[in-house]
C-alpha cells in the first residue's frame, strides 16, 4: 500500500488538483523526516546541562568574580567559553 492509497482525495478533485494534493502532503512528510533527523542529530550535541554551576565555579576561582548564570547560548567547548568569560 502506498501514500496515495491512503490520501482521501475529493470525488470532484480534478487531476491538477489531486497532484497537487499528494505534492503537499509528501512535501509536508518529506520536511518532518527532515526535522526528525535533525532533532536526532541535534541530541547529539554537547550541552551545559548540568554543567553551569562547575564553570561558574571555575570563573570564580581563578577570575575572583562572581557569575550569576552560564547563557545557554555559550560555547560548550571549553576553551572557547573561557575566552568569552568576561561577557558572562
Amino acid at each position: 500500500m502506498s501514500l496515495v492509497d491512503d490520501i482521501d482525495i475529493p470525488d470532484d478533485a480534478d487531476p491538477e488538483e489531486a497532484a497537487a494534493i499528494v505534492a503537499a502532503i509528501g512535501a509536508h512528510m518529506r520536511d518532518q523526516a527532515v526535522a526528525a533527523a535533525a532533532a536526532e542529530e541535534a541530541g547529539d550535541e554537547e550541552t551545559w546541562q548540568g554543567k553551569q554551576w562547575t564553570f561558574a565555579g571555575r570563573i570564580e576561582g581563578l577570575q575572583g568574580r562572581s557569575i550569576q548564570r552560564v547563557p545557554k547560548g555559550a560555547p560548550t567547548d571549553a576553551w572557547a567559553a573561557a575566552s568569552r568569560a568576561d561577557r558572562f
